[in-house]
Protein backbone atom coordinates (compact mmCIF):
# COMPACT_ATOMS: atom_id res chain seq x y z
CA UNK A 1 0.00 0.00 0.00
CA UNK A 2 1.18 3.50 -0.86
CA UNK A 3 0.67 5.34 2.44
CA UNK A 4 0.79 8.83 0.87
CA UNK A 5 -1.80 7.89 -1.77
CA UNK A 6 -3.96 6.27 0.91
CA UNK A 7 -3.81 9.42 3.08
CA UNK A 8 -4.68 11.61 0.08
CA UNK A 9 -7.54 9.27 -0.76
CA UNK A 10 -8.76 9.26 2.81
CA UNK A 11 -8.90 13.06 2.86
CA UNK A 12 -10.75 13.20 -0.49
CA UNK A 13 -13.16 10.45 0.57
CA UNK A 14 -13.91 12.14 3.89
CA UNK A 15 -14.32 15.56 2.27
CA UNK A 16 -16.88 14.21 -0.19
CA UNK A 17 -18.76 11.56 1.77
CA UNK A 18 -18.28 12.88 5.29
CA UNK A 19 -15.85 11.87 8.00
CA UNK A 20 -18.48 10.00 10.03
CA UNK A 21 -19.54 7.82 7.06
CA UNK A 22 -15.97 7.03 5.98
CA UNK A 23 -14.67 6.41 9.49
CA UNK A 24 -17.61 4.10 10.22
CA UNK A 25 -16.90 2.08 7.07
CA UNK A 26 -13.24 1.74 7.95
CA UNK A 27 -14.01 0.91 11.59
CA UNK A 28 -16.34 -1.94 10.66
CA UNK A 29 -13.92 -3.39 8.11
CA UNK A 30 -12.56 -6.78 9.06
CA UNK A 31 -9.90 -9.11 7.71
CA UNK A 32 -12.30 -10.11 4.92
CA UNK A 33 -12.94 -6.66 3.43
CA UNK A 34 -10.23 -4.42 4.94
CA UNK A 35 -7.88 -4.95 1.98
CA UNK A 36 -10.69 -3.79 -0.33
CA UNK A 37 -11.39 -0.71 1.81
CA UNK A 38 -7.69 0.16 1.76
CA UNK A 39 -7.31 -0.41 -1.98
CA UNK A 40 -10.47 1.55 -2.79
CA UNK A 41 -9.34 4.46 -0.62
CA UNK A 42 -5.87 4.44 -2.19
CA UNK A 43 -6.84 3.78 -5.82
CA UNK A 44 -10.30 5.33 -6.30
CA UNK A 45 -9.99 8.22 -3.92
CA UNK A 46 -6.23 8.82 -3.87
CA UNK A 47 -5.26 8.09 -7.46
CA UNK A 48 -8.61 9.00 -9.05
CA UNK A 49 -10.08 11.78 -6.94
CA UNK A 50 -6.62 13.02 -5.99
CA UNK A 51 -5.86 13.97 -9.59
CA UNK A 52 -6.40 17.73 -9.60
CA UNK A 53 -6.84 17.86 -13.41
CA UNK A 54 -10.59 17.50 -12.79
CA UNK A 55 -12.12 19.52 -10.00
CA UNK A 56 -14.26 17.84 -7.33
CA UNK A 57 -17.54 19.32 -8.59
CA UNK A 58 -16.98 18.05 -12.14
CA UNK A 59 -15.83 14.67 -10.86
CA UNK A 60 -19.02 14.42 -8.79
CA UNK A 61 -21.18 15.12 -11.86
CA UNK A 62 -19.23 12.52 -13.83
CA UNK A 63 -19.72 9.97 -11.07
CA UNK A 64 -23.46 10.61 -10.88
CA UNK A 65 -23.86 9.85 -14.57
CA UNK A 66 -21.59 6.79 -14.56
CA UNK A 67 -23.09 5.29 -11.41
CA UNK A 68 -26.60 5.86 -12.78
CA UNK A 69 -25.59 4.11 -16.01
CA UNK A 70 -24.53 1.13 -13.91
CA UNK A 71 -27.82 1.21 -12.00
CA UNK A 72 -26.08 1.21 -8.61
CA UNK A 73 -28.64 3.40 -6.90
CA UNK A 74 -27.43 3.00 -3.31
CA UNK A 75 -24.06 4.34 -4.46
CA UNK A 76 -25.83 6.98 -6.57
CA UNK A 77 -27.60 8.34 -3.50
CA UNK A 78 -24.35 8.39 -1.56
CA UNK A 79 -22.57 10.23 -4.38
CA UNK A 80 -25.50 12.62 -4.80
CA UNK A 81 -24.95 13.71 -1.22
CA UNK A 82 -21.24 14.03 -1.97
CA UNK A 83 -21.98 16.05 -5.09
CA UNK A 84 -23.94 18.57 -3.03
CA UNK A 85 -21.00 18.73 -0.62
CA UNK A 86 -18.72 19.35 -3.60
CA UNK A 87 -20.80 22.32 -4.77
CA UNK A 88 -23.09 20.78 -7.38
CA UNK A 89 -26.28 22.84 -7.55
CA UNK A 90 -29.87 21.63 -7.78
CA UNK A 91 -30.01 22.94 -11.35
CA UNK A 92 -26.87 21.00 -12.27
CA UNK A 93 -28.28 17.85 -10.68
CA UNK A 94 -31.46 18.30 -12.72
CA UNK A 95 -29.44 18.72 -15.92
CA UNK A 96 -27.34 15.65 -15.11
CA UNK A 97 -30.50 13.59 -14.57
CA UNK A 98 -31.83 14.80 -17.92
CA UNK A 99 -28.64 13.46 -19.55
CA UNK A 100 -29.00 10.22 -17.57
CA UNK A 101 -32.57 9.80 -18.85
CA UNK A 102 -31.49 10.46 -22.44
CA UNK A 103 -28.52 8.08 -22.45
CA UNK A 104 -29.55 5.49 -19.84
CA UNK A 105 -33.30 5.47 -20.37
CA UNK A 106 -36.30 7.27 -18.96
CA UNK A 107 -36.89 4.70 -16.18
CA UNK A 108 -33.38 5.36 -14.87
CA UNK A 109 -34.05 9.11 -15.01
CA UNK A 110 -37.27 8.59 -13.08
CA UNK A 111 -35.39 6.63 -10.41
CA UNK A 112 -32.71 9.32 -10.15
CA UNK A 113 -35.32 12.06 -9.80
CA UNK A 114 -37.10 10.05 -7.09
CA UNK A 115 -33.93 9.63 -5.07
CA UNK A 116 -32.77 13.19 -5.72
CA UNK A 117 -36.08 14.65 -4.54
CA UNK A 118 -35.86 12.71 -1.25
CA UNK A 119 -32.23 13.68 -0.65
CA UNK A 120 -32.64 17.32 -1.69
CA UNK A 121 -35.73 17.71 0.49
CA UNK A 122 -33.88 16.15 3.42
CA UNK A 123 -31.03 18.63 2.84
CA UNK A 124 -33.63 21.41 2.60
CA UNK A 125 -32.58 22.35 -0.92
CA UNK A 126 -36.08 21.84 -2.36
Amino acid sequence: MDKALFELGLSKRQATLGEDYVNANLAKADEFNLPFQQAMTEWCWGFGWGDEAIDMKTRSLMNLTMIAALGKMHEWELHLRGAVTNGVTVEEIRAAIHAIAIYCGVPQGVECFRIARDVLQELELL
